[in-house]
């Protein structure tokens, strides 16, 4: 891909959003944050840059709602391939969160976020593109391919209802969704250890650990927003919480990823209180 020398960071992120192929959709968010790196990349660039509302995607996997998804155990490949492929949606998924975070909030209240959040959401957006053509690399292992069972829309549901608001995305994105990746990942990871899936155990591994950093990206940035805004980053946290993610959270929660990403400085009650 050839770079203007003055390319805005926001339109190369709009540019991800358009690309439909999902491989190509991850190498587009891997070349932006090479480019980023190179310093190809103004930020912030135009404020007027036109966002999409929805990102461009491939044809297949068929859509459908959260509850009509099945739900099989890592104990069989046929279990093990489904649940790589739901992962490889989330990974596909979390791209598009990313690049739409550095296209629809380069600016908050028509005031320039600084070129740290750039950074943050650029190595976010990357190592996103990573875990997608890992999982999908291991997905082909298994004879399979993403876009052969069908995913569900809800991540994309959460974006649209936070699309006006930082903090809201914020709260709802990475400190709600991929925190309670953290959650759940080492009982998977454990699970495809006993199923004898070393592979597919160490690629969640990987993932695992630079997900820690992006749920701490979105405890920095948050913090940032509601600071900003004069207001109490844990009461902004548990309002956005009470109007986008229908109340409180729910545990169990894993308190030493928490307390890596500096989450539970922002959580109601101490460590290990179940929401």
């Amino acid at each position: 891909m050839t770079t203007p020398p003055n390319a805005s960071l926001p339109a190369r992120a709009i540019g991800v959003l358009l690309t439909a192929d999902a491989a190509q959709k991850a190498l587009a968010a891997r070349q932006m944050a090479t480019d980023w790196r190179a310093g190809v990349l103004d930020w912030p660039g135009d404020a007027s840059v036109d966002v999409p509302d929805r990102p461009a995607r491939p044809d297949r996997p068929e859509l459908a709602r959260p509850r009509d998804m099945k739900r099989r155990g890592p104990g069989t490949e046929a279990g093990r391939i489904a649940l790589l492929h739901a992962l490889a949606h989330i990974e596909l998924n979390a791209i598009d969160l990313a690049c739409d975070l550095l296209a629809r909030f380069a600016f908050d209240a028509g005031t320039p976020l600084p070129r740290g959040f750039a950074e943050d959401w650029v190595k976010v957006a990357d190592e996103e593109g990573k875990h997608f053509l890992m999982l999908t690399a291991r997905l082909a292992e298994l004879g399979a391919a993403y876009g052969d069972l069908p995913a569900h829309d809800g991540l994309w549901q959460a974006a649209i209802a936070t699309a006006h608001d930082l903090a809201a995305r914020l709260a709802i994105v990475p400190l709600v969704h991929e925190a309670r990746g953290l959650d759940v990942t080492p009982q998977t990871v454990a699970a495809l250890e006993r199923a004898g899936d070393a592979k597919s155990a160490q690629v969640l591994e990987i993932i695992y650990a630079d997900e820690i950093g992006h749920v701490a990206a979105g405890v920095t940035w948050f913090d940032d927003a509601a600071r900003r805004r004069g207001q109490d980053p844990k009461v902004l946290f548990e309002a956005s919480i009470a109007q986008f993610h229908g109340g409180e959270l729910k545990g169990p929660f894993n308190e030493e990823a928490r307390k890596q990403a500096g989450l539970f400085a922002l959580m109601a009650g101490p460590p290990g209180i179940d929401g």
